[in-house]
C-alpha cells in the first residue's frame, strides 16, 4: 500500500463521517476526502478523484433510486469500497459482495477495526466480520447443492408478460426504460417488478436475475408453473 492512500468518505451519517475523518486523518498514510453535500456523486466523479477507497455507510449510493437493476459487481473497477457501520443482516452482507463491495464492518465495530478493514482492502485483500465467513461459506455450499435447484422449481406463478420483464431486468434496464420497449407506463412496469419481486421471494432486482439464471441452468421454464 502506498504511503498516501486515498480514502473517499461517502457516509450519511455526519457523525460517523466527520469520526472517521479525523480517526484517519491522525494516520500519515491516509489522504481523507469527505462528501459534505446533499447531493451523491456519481461513480465517474469519484474515479476522476483517483480514489483508492470509498467508505459507505449505505448500499444506496449502489442501489439510487430503485428505477435500475446494479449488475453484478457495479462497484467493480472503480475503488474498492468497504462498508462500516452495518447492521446485523447477513442478507444485506451477500448483497453488498454481489454488486462489488470488498470490506464489511458492522455498527459495533471499534475504531482499529474501522482503520483495520479500510487499510486491509486498500492493501488488495478482502475483510469482514469473523461470524460472517460461516454465511459465506453457507452461500457457497447452497449454490453447489442439488437441493435448491429443486426449489428453484417450485411455482413462482409469474405471468407471461411478467416473465417478458425479467430478462429486460437482467440487462439493466431502467423501469422507464423497460416501459419504452413494452409500450407500457412506467408505473405499470413497477407494479409489475413488485409482483415478481413477491413471487420470487427476493428483495432486489439483482435477486431475480440470479433466480432467472439459476432456473436455466437447473431447469426449464415447464418445471416452474408459469401461468399463461
Amino acid at each position: 500500500m502506498s504511503s498516501d492512500t486515498k480514502v473517499f468518505l461517502l457516509c450519511r451519517n455526519r457523525l460517523l463521517r466527520e469520526s472517521i475523518a479525523r480517526i484517519l486523518t491522525k494516520k500519515a498514510e491516509f489522504e481523507v476526502v469527505s462528501w459534505q453535500t446533499t447531493d451523491l456523486p456519481s461513480f465517474s466523479q469519484i474515479e476522476e478523484m483517483s480514489v483508492d477507497v470509498l467508505v459507505l455507510d449505505s448500499l444506496d449510493f449502489v442501489l439510487g433510486d430503485g428505477t435500475q437493476a446494479p449488475s453484478r459487481g457495479a462497484l467493480a473497477g472503480g475503488p474498492k469500497c468497504v462498508m462500516v457501520a452495518m447492521a446485523e443482516d447477513s442478507a444485506q452482507f451477500l448483497a453488498a459482495i454481489r454488486y462489488g463491495v470488498r470490506g464489511y464492518v458492522l455498527q459495533d465495530a471499534s475504531a482499529a477495526e474501522v482503520v483495520s478493514a479500510i487499510r486491509t482492502v486498500a492493501e488488495g485483500h478482502a475483510v469482514c466480520p469473523l461470524r460472517y465467513t460461516g454465511v459465506l461459506f453457507d452461500f457457497v455450499k447452497e449454490r453447489r447443492d442439488p437441493l435448491p435447484a429443486i426449489r428453484k422449481r417450485s411455482p413462482w406463478g409469474l405471468t407471461r408478460r411478467e416473465q417478458q420483464l425479467i430478462p429486460l431486468i437482467s440487462r439493466g434496464m431502467s423501469n422507464k426504460e423497460i416501459a419504452n420497449s413494452l409500450n407500457l407506463s412506467e408505473q405499470t412496469v413497477k407494479n409489475h417488478i413488485h409482483r415478481i419481486l413477491r413471487k420470487v421471494g427476493v428483495s432486489d432486482r439483482f435477486s431475480v436475475s440470479e433466480a432467472w439464471q439459476e432456473l436455466s441452468v437447473f431447469g426449464s421454464s415447464k418445471d416452474t408453473g408459469f401461468s399463461t
